[in-house]
């Protein structure tokens, strides 16, 4: 995988990574991965340990933060943006689309951009998070 979409200078979200990409991930000049899957969301995807493990061998920092898909709680966000704010960057996050890490990004960053520009720097790259609008004025109403 190596699908990376940028959503800042600092941040990139990716679908769900195996343990054989991370050197690529190395390689294309990120500092961290942010894994926001449960353990166990699917048959297929590998653990946790696992994927630290293959980080670690290829000097990436790894941050376990799993998040339930359309379940995105404040505690979530708040996590999210906190990883990243003291993360040496840039940080690749993924999850099984790279939907929830954009989700994550968008709404961790409700209090410092307008809605259009959260809504059209998820859009250019490739997700629609128009749905959330409400979301992010409610999170600034915070």
């Amino acid at each position: 995988m190596t699908d990376f979409k940028k959503l800042t200078d600092e941040l990139s979200v990716s679908a769900q990574l195996q343990p054989e990409d991370m050197q690529a991930v190395a390689d294309a000049g990120f500092r961290m991965v942010i894994n926001n899957r449960p353990d166990g969301e699917a048959d297929d995807q590998p653990t946790s340990d696992e994927l630290a493990a293959a980080a670690e061998a290829a000097g990436l920092e790894y941050a376990h933060q799993p998040v339930v898909s359309g379940n995105i709680a404040e505690t979530d966000i708040d996590g999210f943006d906190a990883i990243v704010s003291l993360a040496d960057t840039p940080v690749l996050a993924f999850c099984r689309t790279g939907t929830r890490c954009a989700t994550l990004w968008a709404l961790s960053q409700a209090d410092e951009l307008d809605n259009g520009t959260i809504l059209k720097t998820a859009e250019q790259a490739g997700y629609d998070l128009s749905q959330l609008s409400g979301r992010l004025d409610q999170r600034r109403g915070q």
